[in-house]
């Protein structure tokens, strides 16, 4: 099984968002040797938790700060903008780092409904012009002219980065079967529904000019400590963090342990944190893997993508080694 990263550049407390970035690039040249398979940033917009806005430019840097791993987007919000202009995009990225560029898609707002606005002239995106925009992104992506307007998307290469449609339901796995692009569930955004998503993408998959067969991921969050107890205090943190973030906190930084701890929850909120960990995988690292195995297999996917959120920061690279080593990547890699 490969095992890839999800890293959403988190702003923790007492953090800026440069420290961030700092973070997410140290994060991969220490990963790089682990052997994960691919590392995937994020878009968001008008938050104060996360400091990914632009995943295109922090792939250019972290793919030039690395060696070995694929670096990608999870994912770039197509409805925003020009699918011309991202193959293009895409395809500069690709001729600076050849075979190691994915380019993960969505058409989620980004943030809060007035993103949309801004970054569409104070109008909203047309969402059901999506299955055609991918269709062109894909086309432009491999040396074609699905408009006709006599125009490539350059610089044309020996080799394209691969579409990966993101999604959370089954509207998604629909859409990506039908294009023909390789298909990740977000289950770390949600918890139900995914394992069947991911059998009506296999099921109904249809070649394409990218892929001749089906390729789906399954991304969730997970912490990894040396025993139960330690991942448990790690995870109180993002417990609290996602509580937060349904409440419309946005705009506040990750909490640490020590806050989570003394956070006073009421009834209702912890069952919000007992449903929420559905989306969360929890452990020491014979656990971790026993439930990432689990995992898997009820998508019927060979990858995972872990997305790590705990502070201190150190503990987030700690978690990813304990992962890597109990699963022996570097072996399989090598």
């Amino acid at each position: 099984m490969k095992l890839s990263i999800l890293d959403q550049s988190p702003i923790l407390t007492g953090m800026s968002p440069r420290v961030a970035f700092d973070q997410t690039t140290e994060l991969i040249q220490a990963i790089d040797g682990f052997g994960f398979h691919r590392f995937w940033v994020s878009e968001h917009h008008s938050t104060q938790s996360l400091a990914g806005s632009a995943p295109e430019i922090l792939v250019a840097h972290l793919a030039s700060n690395s060696k070995r791993i694929r670096v990608g987007t999870g994912g770039i919000l197509i409805p925003h903008y020009s699918s011309y202009k991202v193959a293009e995009v895409f395809r500069v990225l690709e001729t600076l780092h050849p075979k190691r560029i994915d380019l993960g898609i969505g058409r989620a707002p980004g943030g809060a409904p007035s993103v949309n606005l801004a970054l569409n002239g104070g109008k909203f995106p047309d969402v059901q012009n999506y299955p055609t925009q991918v269709g062109d992104l894909m086309a432009y992506l491999h040396g074609e002219d699905p408009q006709n307007l006599d125009i490539q998307a350059t610089p044309i290469g020996e080799s394209a980065p691969p579409i990966w449609m993101l999604g959370s339901s089954g509207t998604s796995a629909r859409l990506a079967a039908s294009l023909g692009t390789s298909y990740s569930f977000a289950h770390f955004i949600n918890g139900h529904g995914g394992t069947g998503a991911m059998r009506r993408y296999f099921e109904h998959f249809t070649p394409s000019i990218q892929q001749e067969t089906p390729q789906g991921n399954v991304s969730v969050f997970a912490v990894c400590g040396e025993t139960e107890g330690d991942a448990e205090l790690l995870a109180s943190s993002l417990d609290l963090a996602i509580l937060k973030i349904e409440q419309g906190g946005n705009r506040s930084r990750f909490p640490t342990k020590e806050e989570a701890s003394s956070y006073p929850y009421s009834l209702f909120e912890k069952e919000r944190v007992k449903e929420n960990r559905k989306r969360m995988i929890v452990g020491n690292p014979e656990q971790v893997k026993q439930e990432l195995e689990n995992l898997a297999e009820s998508y019927g996917v060979d990858e995972i993508i872990l997305n790590t959120i705990v502070h201190p920061f150190e503990e987030r690279i700690k978690s990813y080694e304990r992962i890597a080593k109990i699963f022996k990547l570097n072996e399989k890699e090598g």
